[in-house]
């Protein structure tokens, strides 16, 4: 066994290895080094710990990373592999995220035997959801609908629903496309629908500011378009002060002449009040499109909304 030349940190669930997998064989095949160099760390962080309650109780998005990212601090990594979903707007002094993957799939996928649309599940239907963003949606869609605290893996997610503990379920289809799990996905949720959440389907790689050697090999395996969009999510994220307490969405996409049309969405849990905004421009000025959009929204919703 060769002395590892990379370290890759990571999360152990199912997804998080698949995803530090493609990682790895991206670095071995775009630098020529063979797979046994490259190691796959895993760290448990806290919110793999925490089961019994949903995320927003509990601290947030940095639970996922916290951890992780004291390792690559520490230097007993070389990278991080994340989720950029789970990403806080604000990094520790001296990390970066300079390396993002091409995007999978950004939507929601609707799970159910029930019906075929989530617009169509019958009259107090139970849903399954640990996301804010999704609850607030589901209720905006369908005041009807009983939707109850859902977390655990995919698996555990799958089995309950086939057990029947509840009528549906949303996950990123982005997951479940990495998992070889698309057939499971009844519906992609339009976006009129259930808006996704800031950098959904994109996987970053975190590393330390001053390692400019991991800097360059890094860099090939950056993907343009997809850093453009996430970056203007990600700004509008940070006007608002996005946590796992507030109901947030947004979505950029790129068309074939390089302009960006990004959308934006902040709820109330109850998803009785809903403001919405929309920006389009180049693609250059994916910052400062997303940093706009968020102040507006900001601005709509009042300093209570926040709370």
């Amino acid at each position: 066994m060769q002395t590892p030349q990379i370290r890759i940190g990571t999360r152990g669930s199912k997804l998080a290895l698949v995803q530090a997998e493609q990682v790895r064989s991206l670095l071995a095949d775009t630098h020529e080094i063979d797979l046994d160099a490259i190691e796959i760390v895993i760290i448990k962080t806290s919110g793999d710990r925490i089961q019994d309650r949903p995320l927003s109780e509990v601290g947030g998005k940095g639970l996922f990373t916290k951890e992780i990212e004291s390792a690559l601090i520490e230097g007993e990594i070389d990278i991080a592999v994340h989720s950029m979903k789970d990403m806080p707007t604000t990094l520790p002094d001296g990390l970066v995220i300079d390396c993002l993957l091409p995007r999978e799939d950004p939507l929601d996928g609707y799970l159910s035997p029930v019906a075929s649309r989530l617009r169509d599940l019958p009259h107090g239907s139970v849903v399954g959801s640990s996301s804010l963003r999704r609850q607030a949606q589901i209720k905006r869609l369908r005041p009807d609908i009983e939707v109850v605290m859902y977390r655990g893996n995919v698996d555990t997610r799958l089995r309950k629903l086939r057990e029947g503990v509840v009528d549906a379920t949303i996950l990123a289809c982005s997951g479940l496309r990495r998992l070889g799990l698309e057939h499971e996905i009844t519906e992609r949720v339009d976006t009129q629908d259930m808006l996704p959440a800031v950098a959904q389907g994109a996987i970053g790689i975190e590393a330390r500011e001053a390692d400019h050697h991991m800097a360059e090999i890094l860099r090939p395996l950056n993907h343009e378009l997809t850093s453009i969009c996430v970056s203007a999510e990600r700004a509008l994220l940070a006007e608002l002060d996005g946590s796992c307490r507030t109901p947030i969405a947004g979505l950029a996409e790129l068309d074939e002449t390089d302009c960006l049309m990004l959308r934006g969405m902040i709820l109330t849990p109850d998803g009785t009040t809903c403001h919405e905004t929309q920006r389009t421009g180049n693609a250059e000025d994916a910052v400062v499109l997303g940093a706009d959009a968020g102040r507006e929204l900001k601005a709509r919703g009042g300093p209570g909304f926040f709370g």
